[in-house]
Formats: C-alpha cells, sequence, structure tokens
C-alpha cells in the first residue's frame, strides 16, 4: 500500500483531499555557518504560521509538503510544532541543498554515509522528532551540477532506489535537469521519481518537455508570484502536450524567517484555490483534470 509520510503519520490516498506540493514553513537561506542559523522557538513560529495552516484548512485543502531541506533550515521538530497545533499533516524532507549551502559534514561525508543518512530518515525518523521524511530535496548549480552536488544525487538515487521515495531537485536550467537524470538512471533509479522544481524557470518549454518525456515530474510552482494568466498559459500549454499525470502546481510561498525580526510576514498559501484553479476553470480546463492536478498527482509523486 501506498503511503504518505507526514508529521502526523502515514496516510493513505482516500484519506487526503487536495495537497499543496512545493511549499515552506520554515526557511533560512543564511549559511549554515552564520551566527543564529535556523534557530526560532517553537510557540513564535506556531503563532506565525498556524493561522496560514488554519485559512487553507478552510479551502479543503489536506496536507502541505515542506521544501525546506539540510543546509537551507530544515527543521523537522518546528514543522511538527505546527502540524500538532493545527491537526494538518506536512511532508518534510531529507537530503541537502546546493553549494555554498552544504555543511562541513555534508561536504566530507561519504557517497555511502549520505546514502544511510537518508535511508535512516526516511524508514526511521528525523533526528529525535519521531517524523519519518516522506521525500528527498536536493539541487542544482543554476551552471550545472558541481561534483559534491553530484555526490549527493548518488547518495539520493541509491536511497531513493531502496525505500521508494522521490527526489525532487531545485533546477533552474534544463540541460542541468537532464544530467541529473543520467546520474539517477546511472544509479538504478528512475526518472518517474524525480521532480523539476521551478520547472516555469527554464523558458525553453522543448526543454520541458524533454525532462517529462524522460518520465519526470515537471513542476510550476509560482503561483501567486508570477502573473496569473501566464502561470494558466504553461499550465494549459502542458496539459495540451500531453502531461497532465506528471504535473505538480504549488506556489512556493510562506514561511516563518530566523533572519528577519518576528520571522517576517509569510505569504499566504492560498493564491492557487481562490485564483488559479477557477481562472482554469474559465479557460476551459474540466473538473477531473483540476481535481487530478491538485489531489491526485502530488500524492501519487510523494507516496512510497
Amino acid at each position: 500500500m501506498r503511503l504518505l509520510h507526514t508529521t502526523l503519520g502515514p496516510f493513505t490516498k482516500d484519506q487526503l483531499g487536495m495537497i499543496l506540493p512545493h511549499e515552506h514553513v520554515f526557511v533560512d537561506l543564511r549559511t549554515p555557518d552564520q551566527p543564529g542559523y535556523a534557530e526560532a522557538e517553537a510557540a513564535d513560529v506556531v503563532r506565525l504560521m498556524a493561522p496560514e495552516i488554519e485559512a487553507i484548512k478552510a479551502r479543503g485543502i489536506t496536507a502541505l509538503v515542506e521544501c525546506s531541506t539540510g543546509g537551507v533550515g530544515r527543521r523537522a521538530d518546528l514543522d511538527l510544532a505546527v502540524s500538532r497545533a493545527t491537526g494538518f499533516p506536512i511532508v518534510v524532507p531529507t537530503g541537502n541543498y546546493r553549494e555554498p549551502w552544504i555543511p562541513a559534514w555534508v561536504r566530507e561525508a561519504s557517497e555511502e554515509a549520505l546514502e544511510e543518512w537518508m535511508v535512516d530518515e526516511l524508514d526511521n525518523g528525523i533526528e529525535d522528532t519521531g517524523v519519518r521524511a516522506g521525500w528527498i530535496k536536493l539541487s542544482a548549480g543554476d551552471d550545472g551540477i558541481t561534483p559534491l552536488e553530484a555526490k549527493i544525487l548518488r547518495a539520493a538515487a541509491r536511497a531513493g532506489r531502496r525505500t521508494g521515495a522521490i527526489i525532487g531537485s531545485h533546477t533552474i536550467r534544463g540541460r542541468v535537469v537532464m544530467d541529473q537524470l543520467d546520474i539517477i538512471e546511472k544509479e538504478g533509479y528512475r526518472p518517474d521519481r524525480f521532480i523539476s522544481i521551478h520547472t516555469q524557470e527554464e523558458p525553453d518549454f522543448a526543454l520541458n518537455r524533454a525532462v517529462a518525456d524522460r518520465g519526470a515530474w515537471i513542476e510550476f510552482d509560482h503561483v501567486g508570484r508570477a502573473p496569473d494568466d501566464a502561470v494558466a498559459d504553461l499550465v494549459i500549454r502542458a496539459l495540451d502536450a500531453g502531461y497532465e499525470a506528471q504535473m505538480l502546481v504549488s506556489h512556493d510561498r510562506g514561511w516563518y524567517d530566523p533572519a528577519l525580526p518576528g520571522g517576517g510576514t509569510p505569504m499566504p498559501y492560498t493564491h492557487l484555490s481562490d485564483v488559479l484553479l477557477p481562472l482554469l476553470a474559465a479557460r476551459g480546463v474540466e473538473a477531473e483534470t483540476l481535481r487530478r492536478l491538485t489531489h491526485d498527482n502530488p500524492f501519487n509523486a510523494y507516496a512510497r
């Protein structure tokens, strides 16, 4: 049975509805060597972020995927605190971001050690939280994957092969995504267990198609951050190209930022529900297609 592993335990597909596949509850974009990196009190994070979660619960959204990974302030304990305060499941990743957000221990670890670390977090839990990682999040440089990033990816591919976890990567250039898929396949894992995060940042739609044609998921995660008609155009173009079953749509919004006073001002997770989905419906996208994009696809991608 395929399960979505969350802060509140595993869920089956029939227990869930709409899922936001790329958001953030807590992020620190300072590098891990900076003073105060990823430090915050749970009560402060809950106070800022719980209202944002309650707003999407009221719209029928049933889960959210946290995309803050190692190197950019992953705090599974804070995700868990927000989750418990709201009764809302959050999917937390293992893995690590790209250079220069790679801490010394990851830089120095062997591929085998990184693989075992990811498998342990996926199978047993993150640190002492009891929360099992739901997926693997990493990244690659805009100009190409570095040797260190490739090491992390190889370890991730082997961990994914052992656990069935999907790998998602913040990668801006389509040609770099293709290189990542080559590495994943060489390690014996499958392109259909890879998400090309920020697909919209590659302006050449032919490269978007090339990634999808290899079986990977494409993700348009700029809802509410780009003009609505432009986002709708891109989603419809991908639907017309036949990628309905391997497309994800989200905001890439949130979040509590410990580098800002009071955690900053969060951006709501509601634009997809309130604006984009009605716009797509008005432009002729059928209700069943919208349901597949927002209910079925996120579960199918992240469940294992």
